[in-house]
């Protein structure tokens, strides 16, 4: 099994790449020390605090977000970071060539019943005409991603890691302190007979979903002809993992439940390299309605709909959308 610094070096990724991509891993080593610990850090339960998205923060949410924000600013690559547990930018090396967005931990509610959790990460060039606490330089399409991943927190720590070569997921060896590359490539397979949802959300779906999922329930006897099976962690980190080890389709749909939030997950910290590994690794990743990757980011924390996995059953969904406006 390989080290991933020998497998970037061979792929030609930039040094300077490498080592911030080393960097970030350090910090989720450190993460994922903290999360095995549970109970006996006390760093389990709820803080008094919210963040920008008027979600209760965990006490890990925050000791992943520090660990992260101060390890990566310190390499001096990176100009700025921007987190989901942030309500700002933050400013670094005007001169870095990099920019990192982050949720620190995904799932994080799932920290109090010992549940899967990680860490979501994407980086973008930074544009050297702007300054670095400028935040419209992290408006940039996901398809301007150089690399982008997760750590998964489950019974052994995973990686999925892409910089535009393939998808690769990793292993944390704990004996040395290393990732090991575990996959060289994962590939999703074109059809599935899994999805992932929350199902209790159905009635406030728009019709588009409405009816895929219906002839999706539906199963053989409907015109989809096949029974489907449901899956659903709760952290994002999970399903995708899910999908990109054994097919399937990932939904967050458009909702109408709290209509001044329609869209629940972040295009920056979530959509954005999820979408980017799961189409490295020959799957399909949309709103319902355009590719999530070719979407021109408004604000740091705008927030999409996501349908990813299996390509075929991604487009199959698509094409029940293409029948509805918008």
């Amino acid at each position: 099994m390989r080290r991933i610094s020998p497998v970037l070096q061979q792929d030609g990724v930039d040094p300077d790449l490498i080592s911030l991509l080393k960097t970030i891993l350090a910090a989720c080593r450190e993460i994922a020390f903290r999360v095995s610990q549970g109970e006996l850090a006390g760093v389990l339960g709820s803080t008094l605090a919210e963040n920008v998205q008027g979600e209760t923060q965990k006490k890990l949410d925050i000791i992943a977000n520090e660990l992260l924000k101060e390890i990566i600013l310190e390499t001096g690559v990176v100009k700025a970071i921007s987190s989901e547990e942030e309500d700002t930018i933050v400013p670094g090396n005007p001169n870095g060539r990099y920019l990192v967005t982050f949720d620190p931990l995904d799932g994080s509610s799932n920290t109090d019943i010992n549940s899967l959790l990680g860490t979501i990460f994407s980086i973008l060039p930074a544009d050297a005409a702007k300054e670095a606490d400028d935040a419209s330089q992290f408006l940039q399409p996901g398809t301007a991603q150089v690399a982008a991943g997760y750590v998964l927190y489950g019974p052994s720590t995973m990686l999925a890691l892409t910089t535009g070569k393939g998808t690769r997921l990793y292993t944390l060896d704990k004996t040395y302190g290393g990732f090991l590359l575990t996959e060289d490539t994962a590939t999703i397979p074109k059809y599935t007979a899994e999805f992932a949802i929350n199902m209790s959300n159905q009635r406030f779906w728009q019709p588009a979903m409405q009816e895929y999922m219906a002839d999706l329930l539906k199963g053989k006897e409907g015109p989809r002809g096949k029974n489907f099976n449901m899956r659903w962690i709760a952290a994002m980190v999970g399903d995708v993992h899910r999908v990109l080890c054994r097919g399937g389709i990932f939904m967050y749909p458009r909702d109408n439940k709290d209509p001044s939030k329609p869209d629940k997950l972040r295009l920056m910290y979530e959509a954005n390299p999820m979408s980017f590994l799961v189409e490295q690794a020959g799957g399909a990743s949309s709103t319902g309605y355009e590719r999530i990757m070719d979407i021109v980011p408004t604000d740091i924390h705008q927030r999409v709909a996501v349908i990813l996995g299996s390509k075929h059953e991604v487009e199959t969904c698509v094409s029940y959308h293409a029948k509805q406006p918008n």
